[in-house]
């Protein structure tokens, strides 16, 4: 199997985590008490007689004519949420049991909301465990050291994860279709070191938001640039008049330096920080922006003033194609048909997109069984088989090996290490180069 092309030709199912996709109620369940989780997860291992998963003869889901999986992202949290992406899921379970599922097999995904909180994640890796679940795809977490372990030990893979934290550039059990914030700070930065005299990076005050400022300098020294200033705000602002003013303050703290940046990454909040820094902004005028795709996209921009507003002109780096491209009409007309008047899937978030290449990922894995079992195991060796996964040109192929190119530098998993580059021009985010940028040196150079 190895070198194997293989090439999408169907796409996936989804359920919320109270109920299927056809509308039936999921099954219960008892709580999991955090003191037996260990003990449950190692005895449930030694009864297996192949790796930790499912285990050849249980498939995940309803015999032969079942395959689980599970989708997660936080929802309605006073921080980041994505509910596009566990939407998108069940619009995409319609499309693929319409067409008769996978090999003949329905597809019931799960959905769950971690809650943006450590509890939340292993609640919904629990939750995959005892549903059997053969996959968690497409999916947001920042809480990896939660949920990784429990996976870990049930042998389930994760597939597409949002490279929102380290984990899931190290965990042999993840198998990732980006290069997460890594790639995108790291081309950010080299994108925009030709532009910024000074840099401000403005980043969330977490263990997750510790790791960007290297990644960002990496960028800028690999584009002969300076160390950027570091700026932590909080997570879960209202307002960002504060931060924005320090930013701006330190940006133009230098008269004698040509060019001052302002770098906003904060998820979902930078879209309030943008606001607070419109305000504040008066007399920095010059002072130029740069962020990276799921901190904004295009309806931030046109709900910020589009060409008027303050992300006209800004860099932004991303892990795909705009949405605009056409590489996109498959997603699209899965949208068209099964999502209805959804109006939480946007087709041009990072989030969706990474959910839709995630699938497009198991789907291929699932494929290259040829109607044999689908557990944990299975999909897992798929996998780690040394197949390439054609994603439609969406990214370059891909293909996991435990230690890749940046192996030595603590990203075994990183195996797409690919941003595009965009820019925001007349309101409109629009391509600003030609195909994809690879950061894989600038990351081996980070000091991380």
């Amino acid at each position: 199997m190895t070198g194997r092309r293989l090439t999408r030709s169907t796409f996936p199912s989804a359920v919320h985590a109270s109920s299927l996709a056809d509308g039936s109620p999921a099954p219960s369940r008892p709580p999991v008490r955090a003191g037996i989780r260990a003990g449950a997860a190692l005895v449930a291992c030694a009864a297996l007689t192949v790796g930790c998963g499912a285990g050849p003869g249980l498939p995940g889901g309803d015999g032969a004519s079942e395959i689980t999986v599970m989708t997660w992202a936080p929802e309605k949290t006073d921080a980041t949420n994505k509910p596009g992406m566990p939407a998108f899921a069940r619009a995409y379970a319609r499309g693929i049991n319409a067409k008769g599922g996978l090999g003949g097999r329905k597809l019931r995904v799960l959905t769950c909301n971690d809650n943006n909180s450590s509890v939340g994640a292993a609640k919904c890796a629990e939750r995959a465990v005892k549903e059997r679940a053969v996959a968690v795809v497409g999916s947001y977490s920042q809480h990896a050291t939660s949920f990784f372990p429990i996976l870990e030990s049930a042998g389930i893979p994760y597939i597409g994860g949002s490279g929102t934290t380290s984990a899931e550039f190290t965990s042999p059990l993840s198998y990732p279709v980006n290069g997460g914030q890594p790639a995108l700070l790291a081309g950010l930065g080299k994108e925009l070191a030709a532009e910024c005299g000074t840099a401000v990076l403005v980043r969330p005050d977490t263990i997750a938001g510790d790791e960007l400022p290297a990644l960002f300098n990496a960028g800028l020294a690999a584009g002969g640039g300076k160390a950027a200033g570091d700026l932590r705000a909080p997570e879960d602002a209202t307002a960002y008049t504060g931060p924005s003013q320090q930013a701006l303050e330190r940006a133009t703290a230098d008269p004698l330096t040509d060019g001052a940046c302002v770098v906003p990454a904060l998820g979902d909040r930078t879209s309030t920080f943008m606001d607070s820094f419109r305000r504040v902004r008066e007399d920095y005028q010059h002072v130029r922006t740069g962020t990276v795709l799921g901190s904004v996209d295009q309806t931030a921009i046109d709900a910020s003033g589009g060409r008027s507003g303050p992300y006209e002109g800004s860099y932004v780096t991303g892990w795909y194609p705009v949405a605009t491209d056409a590489r996109w009409d498959p997603m699209k007309k899965v949208i068209s048909e099964q999502a209805f008047t959804d109006t939480r899937i946007d087709p041009g978030d990072a989030g969706v997109q990474t959910t839709w290449i995630a699938y497009t990922v198991f789907e291929a894995a699932v494929d290259s069984l040829g109607g044999g079992d689908v557990n944990a195991d299975t999909v897992r060796r798929a996998l780690d088989s040394g197949m390439r996964i054609d994603t439609g040109g969406l990214t370059p192929d891909l293909r996991w090996e435990f230690s890749g190119a940046l192996g030595s530098v603590g990203y075994p998993r990183l195996v797409n290490a690919n941003v595009t580059l965009q820019l925001v021009r007349e309101g409109q985010l629009v391509a600003a180069g030609d195909g994809f940028l690879d950061v894989t040196q600038t990351l081996a150079d980070a000091d991380t």
